[in-house]
């Protein structure tokens, strides 16, 4: 770490911080910086269907992705852009010209609009990766916070691996950034390496050491690769930032980001230690982490804090026998507090259209009269063959019925023969644009002979890169939700299915997916037709 305590300036710690010194914003890049993850992209649709939530909950600053990546990222920034309703909407941006201009036009019908452009500034990224010298990356720094306040008065400029940054070089380009018109500056920790104490350090030296710091607000931005994402960004808030940058589930490159919901949170809970505020609406994260969870097919690990399935969960008996007295004994903060129920065993095959209703609102989900209908009948389905239905099956096949509803491939039936004397068979039966079409395969076992009907009825190329079966409840008549990635020379695609059969959540899986990368196909074809 380049940035030792014993540099640190004295007059740091006590330097006043003069704008909203006890608001905490929040700057959300699930839709850029968490959709990067390998396997986690969104349809259009669905980056607007999480950003309007983010946007309903009192995410300040939303960053909607990176408009010159591509002509779909560029739309869907836009569109965000303009849907937006309270929320600053951020595009990212390199320091070339071409992307700065790209990123204008991509905000430009934002109510509030933020051009977010960023460079690697330590000296193994401006070797290895930039092969530019600092002086270069310093002027590079200029010029694109210049052009940039050509289309908007709200710049950040990122310092990229500036925890590896030489702190001299870093207080050079803060200094210019700012004078250039930036009035963001995040310093991240782009690989994850720091520790709290360093991180807090860099802030309050280089608060400290660039005279015009008290221009622009100071912005964190950390990674997990440590495991210490979380600790970081609250450590640089106590040095002086007031901007964290976050995702939710904590969704992100390689170990991840910092998860929101866990800032929020620990703000909330800890204001003894933590004496600052975030506008989040904090009873809408368990909805917020379960909508990304199910838009991009990437499961919330079962003790993931505060949002996680046994966050709330107690299976000891010295716990519980606590708990019936007093919840304080074990829990810091309420469920409700974070929008999860306390009760998950309510609803049966004798519940009816009204209660499910008021359950899927309980949960979170809003669902239109015919979505709803769809949702009930396979609810009532499921009811009639399970003894026990948990909120999180109703979760399962909600999300299954949301994610798939508009999709032109659907399965209708399926028969399975199966046993030890293969091959093993299956009959499927799809209803491809409003017309069924079935097909007989054998296999390697009942899931290869599904994907090889599957690959007859819908011929394609694409390679099975994952598949996953997990259960959704506890019991042998559990539901499964099931995972499949799929690849076809570009980004990867996850569909995700939940059936109590686990051989059809799996053939409804494998469809998710294929309908994902059959879009994406149109969608270049389209492209490529109009250019």
């Amino acid at each position: 770490m380049t940035v030792p305590t014993d540099i640190i300036a004295p007059e740091a710690v006590t330097r006043p911080i003069d704008f909203h010194k006890d608001q905490v914003r929040i700057f959300d890049t699930t839709l850029r910086d968490g959709e990067q993850c390998p396997g986690a992209s969104m349809t259009s649709e669905e980056k607007l269907e999480v950003a309007e939530l983010l946007d309903e909950m009192g995410v300040d600053i939303i960053e909607a992705g990176f408009p010159v990546a591509s002509d779909g990222d560029f739309e869907s920034v836009r569109e965000i852009a303009k849907r937006a309703k309270n929320a600053v909407i951020a595009g990212l941006s390199r320091t070339g010209v071409a992307d700065i201009d790209r990123c204008g036009a991509a905000i430009k019908p934002a109510r509030h609009g933020r051009i977010h452009t960023f460079i690697a500034t330590s000296p193994l990224h401006m070797k290895v990766k930039l092969n530019m010298t600092p002086e270069e990356v310093l002027a590079a720094t200029v010029a694109a916070v210049t052009r940039a306040r050509q289309y908007t008065d709200d710049v950040e400029w990122s310092a990229e691996d500036s925890t590896r940054a030489e702190i001299d070089f870093l207080c050079r380009c803060i200094e210019a950034a700012i004078d250039a018109g930036a009035t963001t500056i995040n310093l991240p920790d782009t690989v994850g390496y720091a520790t709290p104490q360093e991180y807090r350090g860099m802030f309050e030296t280089v608060r400290a050491r660039v005279p015009n710091s008290d221009k622009a607000i100071f912005s964190v931005h950390c990674h997990d690769d440590l495991g210490m994402a979380v600790a970081n960004s609250l450590a640089g808030v106590a040095g002086g930032a007031r901007q964290i940058e976050c995702t939710i589930n904590g969704l992100g490159e390689r170990a991840g980001n910092a998860a929101l919901e866990e800032i929020v949170m620990a703000i909330r809970t800890r204001a003894d230690v933590l004496p600052y505020e975030t506008g989040i609406e904090a009873t809408m994260l368990n909805r917020a982490s379960k909508l990304v969870s199910a838009v991009t097919s990437f499961p919330v690990q079962y003790n993931k804090a505060i949002v996680g399935r046994n966050a709330f969960a107690h299976e000891s008996g010295i716990h519980q026998h606590g708990m019936l007295k007093d919840a304080n004994t074990y829990e810091i903060m309420t469920p409700e507090s974070v929008g999860v129920s306390k009760t998950s065993l309510v609803m049966g095959k004798h519940s009816g259209r009204a209660a499910f209703r008021e359950k899927l609102k309980e949960m979170g989900y809003e669902l239109g009269e015919n979505a709803l209908n769809d949702a009930f009948k396979r609810f009532k389905d499921l009811a009639d063959r399970k003894k026990l239905v948990y909120d999180e099956d109703i979760a399962a096949l909600v999300d299954d019925e949301i994610l798939n509803a508009h999709d032109r491939i659907k399965v209708a039936a399926l028969t399975v023969i199966a046993g030890t004397n293969g091959p093993q068979s299956a009959a499927l039966t799809l209803d491809i644009d409003g017309e069924k079409k079935t097909h007989q395969a054998t296999g390697n076992g009942p899931i290869d002979a599904i994907f090889n009907a599957i690959r007859a009825l819908v011929p394609h190329e694409a390679n099975l890169d994952l598949f996953q079966v997990h259960a959704v409840t506890h019991g042998t008549d559990a539901q499964a939700e099931v995972s499949v990635r799929l690849s076809s020379g570009g980004p990867s695609v996850t569909g995700k299915g939940a059936d109590p059969d686990t051989l059809v959540a799996s053939a409804r899986a494998y469809i998710a997916a294929l309908n994902k990368l059959t879009a994406r196909g149109e969608r270049q074809h389209a492209q490529h037709a109009i250019g």
